[in-house]
């Protein structure tokens, strides 16, 4: 399979548009396209080719040439087998290539694509008539694929404006993440950031939240870093809190104090000023109430820390606020939606093994004669992130005769940095398993995601 990055080094469109012309073309299709020229994205319209036939290998390169795929979905999408060839091509392409796709429901029912019913329904039978089985067939499995995928519904925006708008700012976004520059250090992460900004930019409240989720070692603070670095633009003041678990801790007895120091470390960072004092619990909301910010709280694990800063009456419109726990508890609490929260992804097996290169050989593959031991390795280290890079850095330099002589040790009696790690790794995998009804099992392939 190909990775992301085949597809981004050979694109000649920044977005290829699938569309039903008679729904949108005059209308909310071209305010969509001088909304992205404005903003320097190039897309590809086919306009100018030739409707009634298949879709041919020009369309094809086009659509596997261009970076996103939007598919705007409309009453009488499903009127045009032109539409659905191309619909289907587009899927294939996101399967094989892993293309970005974003769908717009544009005054139809996501439920109505997806089962093809009500008059979306009505306009696919007509157009399924005399077609073979497995023609039929494919055009079903692509809309029930699509309509899967988190994308804007027009019945929730007041204004198409907004939505525009909004989908500009998303493409934006997405444009931004380069591979070969952005990610090359972080396996895997391009997908799971991605998943997060599709979640923010859905939410409609002036000020948008997102929780990100998961075991100590999977990834959060790194995956809400790469975030951070991607929207902050966007910002005219922003922060990442680091580590707030270990920097505030609960003590017994009143916290006024310590909620105060929070509020200056806060204050301080968003406006780059040291000493800033602050002498009352009103003092943050005061100062930042009329901004626009964008703000990290990283590891979280208390109330008190959400309870007031995550409220968002204490930013300005347009403001977002990031939130990495290990308790979802405490965003649910916090009054986050299920769509809100994102539930960071421990890597795949192969994601794991590049891991494991990344930091035994400086690339993502292993040496040559080193696969076999590589594998075993993995296996040992688990899925988890941390351990994976620890083994790694670990083994690092070592001759493959020396990683032959170190297995044994290592599977017996490991070294006190890896111990620790493997056993917070056993601990968390356990943890996270039994969450999910499984038997808890550390290393091998089993426990990829799939």
């Amino acid at each position: 399979m190909a990775s992301s990055s085949s597809v981004s080094c050979s694109c000649l469109y920044d977005v290829f548009l699938s569309f039903r012309g008679d729904d949108v073309r005059k209308g909310f299709l071209s305010h969509v396209v001088k909304e992205f020229k404005s903003k320097g994205i190039s897309p590809f319209i086919d306009n100018e080719m030739e409707r009634g036939k298949s879709v041919g290998p020009a369309l094809e390169k086009a659509i596997r040439q261009s970076r996103v795929a939007i598919v705007l979905l409309s009453r009488n999408y499903a009127s045009s087998s032109w539409c659905l060839d191309e619909l289907v091509e587009i899927m294939k392409c996101r399967e094989e290539d892993k293309q970005r796709v974003i769908t717009i429901f544009y005054q139809v029912d996501p439920s109505d694509v997806r089962h093809q019913g009500g008059d979306f329904g009505k306009a696919f039978e007509k157009t399924c008539v005399e077609k073979t089985e497995n023609v039929k067939q494919a055009w079903r499995q692509a809309l029930k694929e699509v309509a899967g995928i988190a994308g804007y519904a027009s019945s929730n925006w007041e204004s198409e404006a907004d939505l525009i708008n909004d989908l500009a700012t998303n493409i934006m976004g997405v444009l931004a993440l380069t591979p070969s520059h952005d990610f090359h250090d972080f396996v895997g992460i391009e997908d799971r950031v991605t998943e997060m900004k599709t979640m923010l930019s859905l939410q409609k409240k002036d000020v948008k939240v997102i929780g990100i989720w998961g075991p100590a070692g999977i990834g959060k603070t790194t995956a809400a870093r790469v975030l951070y670095d991607q929207v902050s633009p966007e910002f005219q003041f922003s922060t990442f809190l680091e580590n707030i678990k270990g920097c505030f801790k609960r003590s017994f007895g009143n916290d006024h104090q310590l909620k105060l120091r929070f509020q200056e470390k806060l204050l301080s960072q968003i406006f780059n000023q040291k000493d800033i004092v602050v002498r009352h619990l009103g003092g943050a909301p005061q100062k930042l109430n009329d901004q626009k910010v964008l703000v990290v709280l990283d590891e979280v694990d208390s109330w008190w820390q959400l309870e007031e800063v995550a409220n968002r009456a204490w930013f300005g419109r347009g403001s977002m606020v990031i939130i990495t726990t290990e308790d979802r508890k405490l965003l649910k609490a916090l009054g986050l939606e299920a769509n809100q929260i994102y539930k960071m992804k421990f890597p795949t097996t192969d994601e794991a093994l590049q891991i494991l290169c990344l930091y035994a050989f400086g690339q993502k593959f292993p040496n040559y004669d080193f696969e076999t031991l590589a594998w075993e390795v993995t296996e040992l280290a688990g899925n988890l992130p941390l351990g994976l890079r620890v083994m790694g850095s670990y083994l690092r330099g070592m001759s493959k005769k020396e990683w032959i002589d170190a297995l044994p040790s290592l599977r017996s009696s490991l070294d006190s940095e890896i111990e620790s790690t493997l056993k917070l790794s056993y601990n968390v995998l356990r943890y996270w398993n039994c969450s999910r009804h499984k038997a808890p099992k550390i290393g091998g392939r089993g426990n990829q995601n799939k």
